[in-house]
């Protein structure tokens, strides 16, 4: 396999200010890139990397070369990936495989590509990777050591695989860790997915009525950032303690079914299909807009729209709209695609430190215990969780106290 397969390699000095822009504000991965680069603790092993391609991954992927690996990256989305960033991974010598927009035999093809170095480590997002290696790639599974999801979605895939008993090796779940989806998950995915709706329609959300499909840490992040600029937050639930917790929040719950007919922004984040289908667009008002901030564009049945629509055209970039026969406009951002990576730049680099962090930090900790670990999904170890933390608030300029040797007796006295 060739060493890259991308749109444009003279696009590549745009990606390099973009990279070295996000270098200067993820503190916590310049101290572990000093920490790889002295010890080399991946010299000789082989990693893949499966995440949104945009210049924080590549930052990664570059951390990753740092300490020693041979490394192959695609993106996780097609509508995700920046081709200039692509293009400076490729200048500096890391195998990549991704172009924007791919059709999905491309993208499967990208996919393909990476997996052809037989690595020893996957680092993934959704779980498309390890799903290969347990179907199409089953000839690669003696080399793999183990992998690393980073999203909700992900994890789920390779718990019910385990479940079933078919999880052929380790899969650490970076997205459980505390630093990764208290702060990425909600901060991470409230800022951008709101960014990601201003850049794309220029509308005001102050006023505005927001319908959020989902109360876990990615939509309380939604609605808290919604509700902050000053719209009015509807949020839909199937779990009674998540749908109780946010209307303790002070957010109206409501079935998708009731709030089709106010919402004037419809923003899923569930993880399932169909959240929003032909019932609930035959109730929306006019020119209501869609998006999409999950793993799977399933969430928003564009098919059953494009039904349902008597035209269909671009309203502007990333903004396509459907006319209804009797003349209503429903709009969806980014054909239902993950919202903020795809129609903004994704997650600050500031929380992507924190995810990415974790990312290498558990990547480490797989070559350093492949032998220890079994064929399920495993936890991240509380000590890096703590040491990312501890590394954040560093560079923050926190200081926080520490347990007395009487207070810790205290507690160890209290716990028996």
């Amino acid at each position: 396999m060739q060493d890259y397969l991308i749109r444009n390699i003279d696009l590549a000095p745009e990606g390099r200010r973009k990279i070295d822009w996000v270098r200067m504000n993820m503190p916590v991965l310049n101290r572990i890139e000093k920490d790889f680069r002295a010890n080399r603790y991946f010299e000789g092993v082989r990693i893949a990397i499966s995440v949104h391609l945009e210049a924080k991954t590549a930052y990664l992927a570059e951390l990753m070369q740092a300490g020693g690996a041979e490394v192959a990256v695609c993106g996780s989305n097609p509508k995700s990936t920046k081709d200039d960033v692509v293009a400076a991974l490729a200048k500096e010598g890391i195998k990549v495989y991704a172009w924007f927009d791919a059709s999905p035999e491309e993208f499967r093809m990208h996919q393909r590509a990476v997996l052809s170095i037989n690595p020893n480590i996957v680092i993934d997002d959704g779980g498309d990777l390890v799903h290969l290696l347990h179907t199409d790639d089953e000839h690669r599974l003696p080399d793999v050591w183990g992998a690393c999801e980073e999203t909700t979605a992900g994890v789920l895939r390779n718990r019910a695989r385990q479940k079933s008993g078919d999880l052929r090796f380790p899969v650490l779940a970076v997205n459980s860790a505390l630093c990764k989806h208290l702060f990425d998950n909600r901060y991470g995915t409230g800022q951008s997915t709101l960014d990601a709706l201003m850049r794309s329609t220029n509308k005001v959300i102050a006023g505005a009525t927001v319908v959020v499909a989902g109360y876990g840490w990615c939509g309380k992040g939604i609605a808290l950032r919604a509700s902050g600029m000053g719209a009015r937050v509807i949020v839909t639930e199937v779990d009674p303690i998540k749908a109780l917790e946010a209307a303790h929040e002070g957010y109206q719950v409501m079935t998708m079914k009731e709030s089709a007919a106010f919402g004037d922004f419809f923003i899923t984040t569930t993880g399932t299909k169909k959240i929003l289908s032909t019932s609930h667009f035959e109730a929306m008002k006019d020119g209501a807009v869609l998006a999409n901030a999950g793993h799977f564009f399933e969430e928003i049945d564009t098919a059953g729209l494009s039904a349902l629509a008597v035209e269909k055209k671009e309203m502007r970039e990333h903004i396509t709209g459907y006319r209804l026969k009797d003349g209503r406009w429903v709009h969806v951002i980014s054909d239902g695609k993950i919202v903020n990576i795809s129609a903004a730049d994704g997650h600050p680099a500031e929380i992507m430190d924190m995810s990415f962090a974790l990312q290498a930090l558990a990547a480490r900790y797989v070559a350093e215990h492949r032998d220890k670990l079994g064929p399920e999904v495993v936890k991240v170890p509380d000590e890096i969780d703590h040491e990312v933390a501890l590394y954040k608030l560093k560079a923050l300029g926190i200081s926080i106290d520490r347990l007395s040797a009487e207070q810790k007796t205290y507690y160890e006295e209290v716990e028996k």
